[in-house]
């Protein structure tokens, strides 16, 4: 009705009769347009499983990650606690998605939290639930996070910011997969598993006191280490063709990709946020360039500014890649 272009497929028969003369036609016309939606969501499923593009959204063909990979499937199959730790911006949250969706509790829900981000007065509410009255303000129970996890996987992202007396109860879940709802008394089971990430060096935390050593040692049954973007630059190229293609898929701008000179800044660079970094720099590009490829001065100022402090003279400490004094920035 809308003068809009459906996608169909059309059937069609000959009716004869008895003596098989034909005496009409029968045309059948079913709308196709959802199977081809579906079809298109599974090749693109299939794209993101492909190890020429990635793994489960995650990109790269370094060994390290190669070895990510294995350890990903293998701890998807168990109910381990699994603790992902790395630089910020470096996918951990990929790994978390990919663990789940590997896992067998994948039909289960994915609760995603941000330590980090929850008030310190309130966080034991949100994770935990809490009953009437527990304090000004409670004025029905609540369901915490773990609760609404029940039966899948829960991901606690900046788990080292988590208060101490928070971390108590955490470590009972760890042990014993029960709670007690603020307020309440009666001890709640839950069928979870807990999946941990952290950009901070908790064993460090651990003798500064502000990590529980037991709650270290029990989430820490499962490690994934990370690597930063600058120990595997050789992925970097692989990264920004995924990262273009995306760029590309929502929007009508005929941008092929990054220029040689680009590339080599790209190379260059010490990627002090990672992936998250290079994405943003190539999505800023990406919206300055009107077509072609993105050139040098299509970069963020912030890019183009480190580079010139890392090149600039006098420049003793300066390693083979021009990165020197890259630590400290």
């Amino acid at each position: 009705k809308n003068g809009a272009y459906l996608n169909s497929v059309k059937e069609a028969s000959v009716l004869k009769d008895e003596q098989g003369n034909v005496f009409g036609a029968l045309e059948i016309y079913t709308d196709t347009t959802e199977l081809d939606r579906k079809d298109s969501k599974i090749r693109e499923l299939l794209r993101l499983l492909n190890k020429d593009t990635g793994f489960h959204g995650m990109v790269g063909h370094h060994q390290s990650m190669q070895k990510i990979y294995q350890i990903i499937e293998k701890v998807a199959r168990s109910d381990s606690t699994v603790l992902i730790s790395g630089e910020s911006g470096t996918g951990k949250e990929l790994v978390a998605d990919a663990i789940h969706e590997l896992g067998k509790r994948n039909n289960g829900p994915f609760v995603k939290i941000n330590c980090a981000a929850l008030n310190e007065l309130l966080i034991e509410s949100e994770l935990f639930g809490h009953r009437k009255g527990a304090f000004t303000g409670a004025y029905r129970h609540r369901k915490g996070l773990f609760e609404t996890a029940g039966g899948g996987d829960i991901f606690l992202d900046e788990i080292g910011d988590i208060p101490l007396a928070t971390q108590a109860k955490l470590l009972r879940i760890l042990e014993t997969k029960q709670f007690v709802r603020i307020g309440g008394t009666r001890p709640l089971n839950v069928d979870i598993r807990i999946i941990t990430a952290t950009n901070r060096n908790l064993a460090e935390r651990v003798t500064r006191g502000l990590f529980r050593e037991d709650l270290f040692y029990r989430s820490n049954i499962f490690p994934i280490h990370l690597p930063p973007l600058r120990e595997r630059k050789d992925d970097i190229a692989l990264l920004v063709n995924a990262f273009m293609h995306e760029l590309r898929s929502g929007t009508q701008k005929r941008i092929s990709g990054v220029s040689p000179a680009v590339m080599d800044i790209f190379m260059r660079y010490h990627w002090p946020g990672n992936i998250r970094e290079l994405k943003s720099a190539l999505e800023y590009g990406f919206l300055v360039a009107e077509s072609g490829v993105v050139e040098t001065h299509h970069l963020p100022f912030q890019l183009q500014s480190a580079l010139k402090n890392e090149t600039a003279p006098p420049n003793a400490n300066a390693d083979s890649n021009g990165t020197a004094g890259s630590e400290e920035k």
